[in-house]
């Protein structure tokens, strides 16, 4: 019997489309998150506006600013790093595993979900690059048969698709992106754990690589401008 899943609830939408508009750069690092103005915006009451709002400051996405209530966290360099460098160990181990264990429906499945990450490239929508990213990286996941990979990742879900905005948006090209998944799940079907597991920790370094670089450009940058100023 298929067990059908129930629809998120409000409060997961909420949560989840201030992500999106995080995400998108729409709303901005330092930049305020004012409860009313996202209720509006969504249609939606303040009631599960504010519970969203609580998940996401537990989640690092949001932060309280003194006088000012809750921000958009900055994006911090060694945070990012951090984040990146358990990401590559477990989707290495993920991507390994489902290599060993489940090659057979890797090919069954998995080239739909390559045509509709390359259909998403093609849109231009960053919403949709980072849906269609994070679900096939959840369909390895998976198929790697260890639960605990996936519970692993999911604590820190909504960081990461801030990241990954950040990084579809001024890091790496979505086509390369999409190209090394093509790679990665090539190795999976073919049953070749050895290259699986290589391939997905050098996409994940590869793009940590590109954010921090990035991040820490614009803090020295931050940093002399705020010198300059005294």
């Amino acid at each position: 019997m298929k067990i059908i899943a129930a629809p998120p609830t409000l409060v997961a939408q909420v949560h989840d489309a201030i992500v999106t508009e995080i995400a998108q750069g729409k709303l901005l690092p330092g930049e305020r998150v004012i409860q009313e103005q996202l209720a509006q915006g969504l249609g939606v009451s303040r009631q599960p506006v504010q519970q969203a709002l609580l998940l996401l400051r537990r989640e690092g996405v949001l932060v309280e600013a003194a006088g000012r209530g809750l921000i958009v966290a900055p994006m911090d360099p060694e945070s990012v790093r951090n984040l990146y460098d358990v990401r590559a160990m477990l989707e290495g181990l993920a991507f390994r595993r489902a290599a060993e264990v489940n090659a057979e429906p890797a090919r069954r499945l998995g080239p739909a979900l390559l045509r509709k990450g390359r259909a998403a490239v093609t849109d231009g929508s960053l919403a949709t690059m980072v849906a269609a990213d994070l679900e096939f990286h959840q369909f390895v996941h998976e198929l790697s048969r260890n639960p605990l990979i996936a519970t692993a990742m999911q604590a820190q879900w909504s960081y990461t698709q801030r990241v990954m905005g950040e990084t579809l948006m001024r890091d790496l090209s979505p086509e390369e992106v999409w190209t090394e998944h093509v790679a990665m799940l090539e190795a999976v079907m073919d049953g070749d754990g050895d290259s699986a597991e290589r391939l997905a920790r050098e996409h994940v370094v590869r793009a940590a690589t590109a954010a921090v670089s990035r991040l820490r450009g614009k803090q020295a940058v931050d940093r002399q401008a705020s010198c300059a100023a005294y």
